[in-house]
């Protein structure tokens, strides 16, 4: 697709949102143009889709609330034929490559639902060629490409989001705002823990056997080292292995780091150590705890403190001391035999804490905490993925998709890619066990461990590259 027919579609969109075109919705309760106009079928956003099953289920449904589903790719036999009776109209592909390369100059955007190993590498093809890209947590599978995917959005201008839903709910985003107004007065400590994994971690490899006919496993494999197929990679446990995705934190903490991380800018850490069951480096441990820091920093103005962030997670939980002693003690707040939700997040100030159990940052109760108003917080679209697409669908038709007025919060440059970082510069931690890692952030370099480079900046199969 020429630069000329790139522009001319994304002008095309934009000028339907210019005069007031409102996005078609299946269900119009989700959302509407605020005076009810909707857009004819040639004016709908098309959407490839790559990864139709699991998430990539829910997130091609979601898709196609606000615009057509023109391409649907997956490694699965099976699960695309399934995709394919859903959507009869849309090309069927196993290799999003190729389906890419064939219907691109008829793609306007597209998504990534796949094992966290092609995320960045199916993306940045959507990027490169000028289409707006949804991809789903986390937003890569390693440090580099989280920043590579965000400068390519940066050049390319496009609109992107990841899969963060949380991000979008208004509770998350209020409790957000009114801790950066200074709820909680200084903050310098923050507490996540997550129920995950709840897939097997810390195994040897399954029994090499051939993979069955409906699943192409070269493709499956894509980017990571050549193995072979094995059971418990497809379709789900593939979490918990290395050379495919990120463990129990990178599956859940773009959730439940998501409140504190907006709440206090937690980026560019200068440090990392982690312990944890015991690591073969080929599957994450059973379980994990990783400590976090960061720099001090301005926030409205003020100085926000150093914050020391600990990430638990494996049946590890913070110490209910942390609610029931020292200053704005919670007293019953817990309750369940004085013990934490089996995930969520506790913040605390020199005026106040904040605990919001579960994995979406809403719901928190405030123990202690200073009066600040009401806040103002990102224009809110409605709670859930609904909200989180239709603010994704703005961009795409804005005029200008990188500009604060209409990008979306979990844009990949601003906010999606950093937030990665911080996420993986855990798992980093957890490879090196034990050993604190001093971060240079600027140049993505661990100052005091050469040998965690290649997870850094993993290798590639031939065939892939960003």
């Amino acid at each position: 697709m020429s630069e000329q027919q790139k522009n001319s579609r994304r002008e095309f969109l934009r000028t339907a949102a210019a005069t007031g075109a409102g996005v078609w919705l299946a269900n119009k309760s989700w959302a509407a143009d605020p005076q009810g106009r909707v857009i004819g079928a040639n004016d709908r956003i098309n959407i490839a889709c790559i990864g139709v099953g699991g998430k990539g289920g829910s997130d091609s449904d979601n898709a196609s609330h606000f615009g057509e589903i023109v391409g649907i790719c997956d490694v699965d036999d099976n699960t695309l034929a399934g995709a394919a009776k859903k959507w009869p109209n849309a090309k069927k592909y196993n290799d999003y490559r190729e389906m890419l390369k064939e219907l691109g100059k008829d793609v306007d955007c597209v998504t990534v639902s796949t094992p966290d190993h092609h995320h960045a590498h199916a993306a940045a093809i959507a990027i490169t060629m000028g289409k707006a890209c949804y991809c789903q947590k986390p937003l890569t599978h390693s440090i580099y490409e989280a920043r590579r995917i965000g400068e390519l959005a940066r050049q390319h201008k496009v609109a992107t989001q990841m899969g963060n839903q949380g991000t979008a709910g208004k509770s998350l985003r209020t409790h957000a705002f009114e801790i950066r107004a200074g709820k909680l007065g200084a903050v310098n400590e923050v507490h996540v823990w997550t129920n995950r994994p709840i897939w097997p971690q810390g195994q040897e490899r399954p029994a090499p056997e051939d993979p069955p006919a409906n699943l192409h496993w070269p493709l499956w494999l894509g980017p990571a080292p050549e193995r072979p197929y094995g059971k418990g990679y497809h379709t789900f446990a593939w979490r918990g292995w290395w050379d495919f995705g990120t463990g129990a934190l990178g599956d859940m903490a773009c959730h439940t780091v998501n409140l504190p991380f907006m709440a206090l800018d937690l980026r560019w850490p200068t440090s990392v150590v982690a312990t944890s069951s015991g690591n073969n480096k080929d599957s994450y441990p059973k379980a994990s705890k990783i400590i976090f820091e960061f720099p001090a920093t301005t926030i409205n103005g003020k100085v926000r403190p150093a914050v020391t962030m600990t990430w638990y997670d494996g049946q590890n939980l913070p110490d209910p001391k942390l609610m029931t002693e020292g200053k704005f003690p919670a007293g019953d707040l817990l309750g369940d035999g004085n013990k934490f939700s089996d995930s969520g997040s506790l913040i605390i100030g020199d005026k106040g804490k904040l605990y919001t159990p579960g994995d979406y940052g809403g719901g928190g109760k405030y123990i202690g905490g200073v009066e600040v108003g009401e806040v103002t917080i990102p224009k809110f679209y409605g709670d859930g993925e609904m909200g989180h697409w239709q603010e994704f669908v703005n961009a795409i038709r804005s005029s200008d998709p990188l500009d604060p007025k209409n990008r979306a919060t979990s844009n990949f440059p601003d906010y999606a890619g950093p937030l990665t970082e911080t996420i993986l510069l855990g798992n980093l931690a957890v490879w090196a066990e034990g050993k604190k890692i001093m971060w240079d952030a600027k140049n993505l370099k661990a100052k005091n461990a050469p040998e965690v480079a290649d997870i850094i900046r993993p290798k590639y199969r031939a065939g892939y590259h960003i």
